[in-house]
């Protein structure tokens, strides 16, 4: 208790954003700092300090003017997240949810083992940040073609002026959607355009998902380590991520089918195709079992299938080996256009679809019509085939110097990717509390360096210290520069 007391001493009633104090927070103590930021945060709260609907500072002001990084304050936003205090939302940053809240040490339990960061700093997201987007999911514009989408943009820019009415179609931009499903029956499976529902990228798509298919409580599958995002996501939603560890040679199946005779999952999450972060791909035999332990525990799949197109032609599908009976699919163009454009599917059966598109409206309406113009445009062109055969050679060339340069500082792949935008390697050295992700991921933001650590993407505790790499980055003399500095502190 002394602690937060401490914490908050210089804090006044009625604080007002522009306001905010510098916390006092003690290092080398007892309580970690970020401990020490959720207890004054929540003491804030329960003196009225803060009220409901207060907008917190972003992460980065909070670090800055506490002098800590910006992953200790989206730890510290994280749990307060998670035991309700806050609420967060895309783009409008953090605000306190509720008053009526114990205080965190009194309340809330921090496990005494890394886990899986709740959120990610928003500087992984911007692309405004000067410091080197090593751990980023995008890649440099130039790799895209950035002529044929800035082309694509100014044609959708010429939308008749009939459409600058109303809000679109539900399902969104009917022409696209056509465009998909021929596309899609041509490549992979048979789909109606009744059946693609349009979202704003591929969260957008899990969130509807989940929205429409669980309640607060539910239990749902991912595969660890898996997409970061996704596991704050179930957690916001009152769900609880249950981890299938996955690896070099895909899901672990049997540990998978132990879980499911004690545990009843409402959905699982999958990366089928260059999964995200290992680049790794299931096999058919794989594809085949997963399929056989939905249908016998009954029940669904969402396939994250947005790096298709990157991917070798064969690979396995399951909404093809399904034909949407339990396998939702979605896609998104972020990887082969512009993660800008912010465009992404849903393909459901007829029973479900209409069923996403009611709570697609009850949360946000329509999407965009001007960007999926835009990306139908960018997809029709006929440079955009060519565009993403150079955009595969560029990355498998850069996937292989990536691994090449990262072997020079003593980091070894976790599992050899099959493809795809990323690289995840690491030192073959356990965790702990002088040595891990999250304190290396500090370091190198202070160097100017942009880091994904394994806590990022994990339920599990790391059992070495790894990271993503975005192999458009990873040759860079700067990143090898400085890993080669901190390479002797891993022995």
């Amino acid at each position: 208790m002394k602690q937060i007391a401490k914490a908050t001493e210089q804090l006044r009633p009625g604080l007002a954003e522009s306001a905010w104090p510098i916390l006092n927070l003690e290092r080398n103590k007892q309580f970690s700092l970020v401990e020490q930021i959720v207890d004054a945060i929540s003491l804030m709260v329960s003196r009225r300090e803060l009220r409901i609907g207060a907008k917190m500072p972003s992460v980065r002001q909070l670090a800055k003017c506490n002098g800590v990084s910006t992953f200790t304050v989206v730890e510290a936003y994280g749990h307060l997240v998670t035991s309700g205090l806050l609420s967060s939302r895309r783009g409008s940053g953090y605000t306190v949810a509720r008053n009526e809240v114990a205080l965190v040490s009194q309340k809330l339990v921090f496990q005494a083992t890394p886990t899986a960061i709740d959120a990610l700093t928003p500087d992984l997201y911007t692309g405004v940040s000067d410091a080197l987007p090593v751990g980023a999911g995008w890649l440099p514009p130039e790799w895209y073609g950035e002529a044929t989408i800035l082309e694509a943009v100014r044609h959708a820019m010429k939308i008749p002026a009939n459409r600058l009415r109303g809000y679109g179609h539900p399902l969104g931009f009917p022409s696209l959607r056509q465009h998909l499903a021929a596309t899609l029956t041509d490549k992979l499976y048979a789909v109606e355009a009744d059946q693609i529902l349009l979202t704003h990228g591929a969260t957008h798509a899990f969130d509807l998902v989940l929205r429409t298919l669980t309640k607060p409580g539910d239990t749902v599958f991912v595969e660890d380590p898996g997409y970061s995002n996704l596991l704050s996501l179930i957690r916001h939603h009152g769900c609880s991520p249950v981890g299938i560890p996955r690896g070099e040679a895909g899901l672990d199946l049997d540990f998978m089918q132990q879980q499911l005779v004690t545990t009843q999952p409402k959905l699982m999450f999958v990366n089928t195709v260059l999964q995200n972060p290992l680049g790794t791909s299931l096999s058919l035999a794989q594809a085949h079992r997963l399929l056989g332990l939905a249908e016998q525990f009954d029940f669904c799949l969402v396939e994250d299938d947005i790096y298709r197109e990157l991917a070798a032609s064969g690979e396995a599908s399951l909404a093809a080996m399904d034909g949407l009976r339990r396998v939702i699919r979605v896609g998104s163009f972020s990887k082969t256009l512009s993660p800008v454009l912010r465009v992404g599917s849903i393909s459901a059966s007829n029973v479900l679809l209409p069923e996403l598109a009611r709570v697609k409206m009850l949360a946000g309406l329509t999407t965009s019509e001007i960007n999926e113009r835009a990306v139908y445009h960018a997809l029709s062109a006929r440079p955009y085939r060519r565009m993403v055969e150079k955009l595969i050679t560029q990355l498998d060339a850069g996937r292989e110097r990536a691994i090449e340069k990262l072997a020079d500082v003593g980091m070894l792949p976790v599992a050899r990717p099959r493809g795809g935008m990323f690289v995840s390697a690491g030192w073959q050295v356990e965790p702990s509390e002088t040595c891990n992700g999250k304190l290396v991921a500090d370091l190198a933001l202070k160097s100017g360096i942009l880091l994904s650590p394994s806590d990022f993407f994990m339920l599990r505790k790391p059992e070495s210290v790894w990271f993503r790499f975005n192999v458009a980055y990873a040759d860079s003399p700067m990143l090898s520069r400085f890993l080669q500095s901190i390479k002797p502190t891993m022995n």
